[in-house]
């Protein structure tokens, strides 16, 4: 029995790759979340850890929420070490360990896909990186990637429809939006087929029910309207101005990072693999045999711990 996993611990969902599965726990990340509760069914084994849910604003600074996931999954499995955006194994709360997940990725996608462009269109976040440029993206911060158009902050699921959109034409009318928390992206890749019910893993926005006609209404608040007032029709010409919004965006900053890199093609992962692969139409990791893409980083601190030989 493999007795190493991978686990990246992000800020809305953990994620445990064992060698042949994933498993997946929503696992909000605050000062009392059950993250050592979750993995105390690992105990016993080895784990290298990637971790983003550092940044949840239960912790006051990313310092704190870095103690506090190294100390709950060291509690939990003793035998744990924890990558770093400087491409090394810390058995410390080192600060290189705030948002390492994506540079997990590209060190383990850099010598398959070598001079790609990975697009990791996870459930709040999407991460746009040159993998032919890893020793320059080493030790880069959240703020440093944002500020180089390689995070940009829109997800398959958490996003809010005010995110991106600030008017939208309804049943005719050029209508403002309201910035309330009303609707996420989640409903409206639903109603457009994008992802299914079962797909739809975060909690909505109004506590109702997952359901197509649920979103539907959801998105009609948006506008301060009900369903029953602007109709399927304009709740659906809401979801596809953010679908359309939300693709520009991310093919906007792709655009940047291959005429800076010079990357030769596009490859996509995360939860929204498909959506992304059907807008650039590039290949799709997530239809890959055992790539998992849905957890990549998981996946891909457990290849790096195995390939530098860590454990």
């Amino acid at each position: 029995m493999n007795d190493i996993i991978g686990i990246d611990v992000g800020g809305a969902n953990l994620k445990i790759f064992n060698g042949k599965s994933v498993a997946i726990h929503y696992c909000p990340m605050w000062q009392k979340a059950p993250l050592k509760e979750l993995l105390m069914e690992y105990s016993g084994k080895k784990a290298a850890v990637v971790m983003s849910g550092e940044l949840a604003d239960g912790f006051l600074r990313k310092t704190e929420g870095i103690e506090f996931i190294f100390n709950s999954v060291k509690a939990a499995i003793p035998d744990s070490l924890f990558y770093g955006t400087d491409g090394n194994f810390h058995d410390k709360p080192v600060s290189s360990l705030a948002a390492a997940n994506w540079f997990a990725s590209a060190d383990y996608l850099r010598g398959i896909y070598e001079d790609s462009l990975l697009i990791d269109f996870g459930s709040t976040t999407t991460d746009i990186i040159p993998l032919n440029s890893f020793d320059s993206l080493k030790g880069m911060t959240d703020l440093d990637r944002l500020r180089n158009g390689y995070l940009v902050y829109t997800g398959t699921l958490r996003s809010t429809i005010p995110s991106l959109l600030r008017t939208v034409n309804v049943c005719g009318h050029e209508t403002l939006v309201s910035s309330e928390y009303f609707s996420q992206s989640a409903d409206a890749h639903l109603v457009l087929g994008n992802i299914t019910c079962e797909d739809y893993t975060t909690p909505t926005p109004d506590g109702a029910e997952v359901s197509v006609d649920a979103s539907l209404q959801r998105l009609s608040r948006v506008v301060c309207s009900d369903l029953d007032e602007i109709g399927k029709a304009g709740a659906l010409e809401i979801a596809d101005a953010f679908y359309n919004e939300q693709m520009n965006l991310i093919k906007k900053y792709a655009d940047k990072a291959i005429e800076k890199t010079n990357s030769k093609g596009i490859i996509v992962a995360g939860i929204g693999s498909h959506i992304i692969s059907d807008f650039f139409g590039c290949i799709d990791l997530g239809v890959e045999k055992n790539m998992f893409s849905d957890a990549l980083p998981a996946r891909a601190v457990y290849e790096v711990s195995k390939r530098t030989g860590i454990f």
